[in-house]
């Protein structure tokens, strides 16, 4: 079985609430979700959200909407993200962070294929961009999880689900990169810049199709150069560059 695990959470510092920001009349959440199950090969689809209070709302949501769900550590990703894994028992896991309403199953589809064909420990599109930002799909074998959630001691690796593994020589590890570098694209919602740019996209798109493609935003953006400046001032993964350096400031102290 593949199992695809939806990471999710309200308490985000740069803009909270941002999973259930209403997006053309509907949350943001619920629009990648539907995405998601629009690709042939994930099995089975579950969000992976917090014990916190601030995601009453969201397990609340997800509930009505009869989206499965499991509710874990909010600071200790990896172990929220493997107890999910654990219930399932899969043969492969994708992972999916709940910021990407722009997310492509025909992306997710490709990553995993080539994970399956090549029989990668970890394949992603992400450890070098070549995809906007925002497209990340990573895939693993579960008893790789596994051993990353018994075996990663640092916070960031922690924090970072994938960090003790794609960081790993051990393991088979496959970087899928797309035929042209979009890399300068910031499809991502962590900002309030990010869904004004996001919001505007789908203003354009939505209507005429749900489910429109990475190659649908792309020519939208190319008949539309201003929308890219929306966002343009913010760069990739601030989030875990942040975690390192205050990871690495802590251990020269502690030396």
């Amino acid at each position: 079985m593949i199992l695809a695990i939806l990471q999710a959470r309200c308490s985000s510092t740069r803009l909270p609430d941002k999973v259930i920001k209403n997006l053309v009349g509907t949350p943001m959440l619920m629009h990648q979700i539907n995405r998601i199950k629009k690709s042939k090969l994930i099995d089975k689809l579950v969000v992976a959200t917090t014990i916190d209070s601030s995601d009453d709302k969201l397990a609340d949501l997800l509930k009505e909407n009869n989206i499965e769900y499991c509710r874990g550590s909010l600071n200790d990703v990896l172990d929220r993200f493997y107890n999910v894994a654990k219930i399932h028992n899969p043969k492969h896991v994708v992972r999916l962070t709940g910021d990407c309403p722009l997310t492509d199953w025909n992306v997710i589809d490709k990553v995993i294929r080539i994970h399956l064909e090549n029989n990668n420990d970890y394949t992603c599109n992400c450890l070098e961009y070549s995809f906007p930002d925002g497209l990340d799909v990573e895939v693993m074998k579960y008893s790789v999880l596994a051993e990353a959630w018994e075996n990663a001691r640092l916070p960031s690796q922690r924090e970072h689900v994938t960090l003790y593994i794609n960081r790993n020589i051990k393991f088979k590890i496959e970087n899928i990169k797309n035929n042209i570098d979009l890399s300068m694209h910031r499809w991502t919602v962590d900002e309030e810049a990010d869904y004004v740019f996001v919001e505007k996209v789908y203003e354009k798109l939505y209507k005429k199709n749900p489910y429109f493609t990475m190659e649908d935003v792309l020519d939208l953006l190319d008949k539309n150069k201003e929308l890219s400046n929306i966002n343009s001032m913010f760069g990739i993964n601030e989030g875990l560059i942040k975690s390192l350096k205050q990871e690495n400031d802590f251990l020269k102290e502690g030396k």
